[in-house]
């Protein structure tokens, strides 16, 4: 099932904050994470933008394709939004340096390549 406009829109915007969540934490290791209140702080907003983006997808494309852990995804951005005291660093690092990856790969399945931009022949 090919995604409809809406739909394409909110998994690409998942597929770039997914994208960021792994920039931000290559060659980085989770005492540089912990260390790091930045680098926390980018991680769990990406990590949010992710969770609100795969909530709006509609529920027929996210029941076509539960490879994707819809509800997992959507519970972590709850957790990190309205439960930030609870927040336990050693589980985001997990979800940012494992799931991220396989999500980055899953989402990529799913969406059409990007229209190619024109050659403006400058």
């Amino acid at each position: 099932m090919q995604p409809e406009a809406k739909d394409a829109a909110h998994l690409w915007d998942m597929l770039d904050a997914a994208r960021a969540v792994q920039e931000f934490v290559t060659s980085r290791s989770f005492s540089d994470y912990v260390a790091d209140r930045m680098l926390r702080g980018a991680v769990e907003r990406h990590l949010e933008i992710i969770g609100e983006a795969a909530n709006r997808v509609s529920l027929s494309f996210r029941e076509a394709h539960p490879e994707i852990p819809w509800q997992r995804v959507v519970a972590q951005r709850n957790v990190l939004a309205h439960e930030y005291g609870e927040i336990e660093n050693v589980l985001v690092w997990r979800v940012a340096t494992i799931r991220i990856p396989e999500l980055i790969q899953q989402l990529q399945r799913l969406l059409p390549p990007l229209p190619s931009q024109p050659n403006d022949g400058g």
